[in-house]
């Protein structure tokens, strides 16, 4: 029997403790909630009734949207939900007028979102001992 996959949009709230477990663990759960939160568009992916995949869009003056915090629960990555999520992500930057679609990718993470069209650009950081790179793609 195979569990309803639904992408829906859902609260900053809810998005905090698969950001925290997945992304940052040893963090504490502040350290994950981004000031802008409430200013943001935040999509959770659920199978059946459990959200399984976050991610949160913002979007700046000149229109570009920034997709920050993707997350999927790790007993579900490599099932595809993320790159369903992310699918779904363009089509929404898409219907706002987006015309850039960005990241800060970890760079353990890069080969997911080239699938899904974006590229690597010369930008790049550090974070907590983390290699972070900007990934974009024009809409």
């Amino acid at each position: 029997m195979s569990m309803e996959l639904e992408i829906k949009e859902i609260t900053a709230a809810q998005t905090w403790a698969i950001r925290h477990k997945v992304m940052w663990p040893n963090e504490p759960l502040s350290y994950v909630k981004i000031p802008d939160d409430d200013k943001g568009q935040h999509l959770g992916l659920f199978i059946g009734e459990q959200l399984t995949s976050v991610i949160s869009l913002f979007m700046d003056a000149d229109k570009n949207v920034q997709f920050r915090k993707f997350a999927t629960v790790k007993s579900e990555q490599g099932k595809g939900y993320g790159s369903i999520l992310l699918k779904e992500v363009i089509k929404v930057a898409k219907e706002r007028g987006a015309s850039l679609l960005w990241c800060n990718a970890r760079a353990t993470a890069t080969v997911l979102y080239e699938r899904e069209g974006l590229h690597q650009t010369d930008s790049s950081f550090v974070r907590k001992g983390i290699l972070f790179v900007r990934m974009e793609c024009p809409l």
